[in-house]
C-alpha cells in the first residue's frame, strides 16, 4: 500500500488525506506544532493515518504533498524530499505571504521557486483551483459526462503522471499545464481559478484565456 506524506494539516492537507485514505493509501501527516497536536485528526482519519514531524512525513512518503505556503527561505526538509515527487498545493497570496517581488514581476512563479528550493525533488503544482472540501464532494467516476478537471504543472512528466493517477482516483480528469513557468495560469484571479466547476474542455479554454498581471519593477 502506497504511503503519501503530507506536510500541512490544515484544510487542504486534511482533505487530501481523507481522499487518499478513501482511495486506499496510507498517510503520514505533519503540521508545524508537532505530532501530538494531531491526535483528533488521526482518530478521525483512522488506522491508515499517523502523525509525524515534517521531516518524518517527508521521509515516509513515496511521494509528498506540501500543503503550506512558500517561504522565500526554504523551510521544507530538502534532504528527506530528495528524489521524490513533491505535490505543491500552494497559491501565492500577498495578503497572507507578504510581497514576493520576483513573483509579482513575472520573473518566476512560486512553484518555480519551490523547485529551486528542492532541486533534488520533482515539484508539481496540483489541487490549487478547487476548494478543499470539494476534493471529496465533487469527484465522479471515469467517463462521466459531467466529470470535472483539475490542472497539473511540472517540469517533470513523471510527476504529472503521479498527479494524473491521483486525480483519477479522486474522481477528476487532468489537464497538463506544464511546465512550472506556466503554472501562473491557475493562480488566484485567473479564469481557471475563479471557475471551479470545469470540465476538461472548459479548463483547457480557461487556461488559454489567462492573462498575466505583472507589476512594474519599481513597484
Amino acid at each position: 500500500m502506497t504511503t503519501i506524506g503530507i506536510i500541512g494539516a490544515g484544510e487542504v492537507g486534511s482533505h487530501v488525506a481523507r481522499a487518499a485514505i478513501a482511495s486506499g493509501y496510507k498517510v503520514v501527516i505533519a503540521n508545524s506544532r508537532g505530532p501530538e497536536t494531531l491526535e483528533r485528526l488521526i482518530e478521525e482519519l483512522g488506522p491508515s493515518a499517523r502523525a509525524a514531524s515534517a521531516t518524518g512525513a517527508a521521509a515516509a512518503g513515496e511521494f509528498v504533498v506540501v500543503a503550506v505556503p512558500l517561504k522565500l527561505v526554504n523551510d521544507m526538509p530538502a534532504t528527506e524530499l530528495a528524489g521524490k515527487v513533491v505535490i505543491d498545493t500552494n497559491n501565492y497570496m500577498a495578503w497572507r505571504d507578504g510581497h514576493y517581488p520576483i513573483v509579482e514581476r513575472g520573473e518566476k512563479t512560486e512553484h518555480e521557486l519551490r523547485q529551486e528550493q528542492l532541486p533534488a525533488s520533482k515539484v508539481v503544482k496540483a489541487f490549487t483551483h478547487i476548494q478543499a472540501p470539494r476534493i471529496i464532494a465533487w469527484g465522479k467516476p471515469a467517463n462521466s459526462s459531467d466529470r470535472l478537471a483539475l490542472s497539473a504543472s511540472s517540469d517533470f512528466p513523471d510527476a504529472v503522471e503521479i498527479v494524473m493517477r491521483l486525480y483519477d482516483q479522486f474522481g477528476f480528469d487532468t489537464v497538463d499545464n506544464s511546465p512550472l513557468s506556466e503554472s501562473w495560469r491557475t493562480s488566484p484571479g485567473q479564469p481557471a481559478w475563479k471557475q471551479e466547476r470545469q470540465t476538461r474542455t472548459e479548463l483547457i479554454a480557461n487556461l488559454a484565456s489567462a492573462r498575466r498581471i505583472i507589476r512594474a519593477r519599481n513597484s
